[in-house]
């Protein structure tokens, strides 16, 4: 590869980096118009790294381009969020028990500390890291019980539902109930309790599908069926 390709493969990079932060973050919400010329003129490229970029989202179906229109953030598919929560809840309530049989030490004492740090994120009100901490908490309990393929499957899930679950995280007083779920969750795993810990992880996932229902309820611009 040349050096000029290079240079155009790393602001493409950095192109799609940007826009599809913007685009999972909710700053550009779905339905919106990308504005190319405004992109350029933002990050300093020309317009093959911006179409390069919005080429690699539509094909991870972040991105609808209309021939003659333009490129719109595409909505987020109401059914393909149900059946992928569906199997998350599945999956992630089955994890739970088996972590109350199984989790050794060092897992038990990583979930302590992710919930400090989101008890200390819920007061300082960080949406941002509690998003973070929230992600890492549901990856520690595959980690541990050295289910790798199963956290595969959970990180594709995660990548598919990531502009729902940080939506689902703006409502007043979400932050704190994540929180409280969590610790419910972790509790009964210390416990060695699977059956309340499946269901305390099944209480927890059950709560974002109703948020979700409601927000798409509430939004309807946002989704499409």
């Amino acid at each position: 590869m040349s050096e000029a390709e290079t240079r155009r493969g790393s602001k493409a990079d950095h192109v799609y980096n940007d826009l599809k932060e913007a685009i999972l973050s909710g700053a550009l919400e779905p339905g919106a118009a990308i504005d190319k010329l405004a992109l350029c003129e933002r990050l300093g490229v020309s317009r093959f790294p911006v179409s390069s970029a919005i080429n690699r989202l539509a094909y991870e179906r972040l991105v609808a381009i209309e021939p003659q229109h333009g490129s719109f953030v595409a909505k987020i598919s109401v059914e393909d969020v149900r059946e992928l929560m569906m199997v998350r809840r599945a999956v992630e309530t089955e994890i739970a028990a088996r972590a109350a049989e199984k989790l050794p030490r060092e897992g038990l004492e990583d979930l302590e500390r992710n919930l400090r740090y989101q008890q200390a994120a819920v007061e300082a009100r960080d949406l941002a890291g509690f998003y973070s901490l929230d992600v890492e908490f549901h990856r520690l309990l595959p980690t541990h019980l050295e289910l790798v393929r199963t956290a595969e499957i959970l990180d594709r899930l995660r990548s598919h539902l990531e502009r729902v679950r940080r939506l689902l995280m703006t409502p007043p007083g979400r932050i704190p109930k994540a929180y409280a779920e969590h610790n419910a969750v972790a509790k009964a795993i210390a416990r060695g309790n699977a059956e309340a810990a499946s269901a305390a992880m099944r209480d927890h996932l059950a709560e974002t599908t109703r948020l979700f229902e409601n927000f798409a309820k509430d939004r309807p611009n946002l989704f499409s069926s």
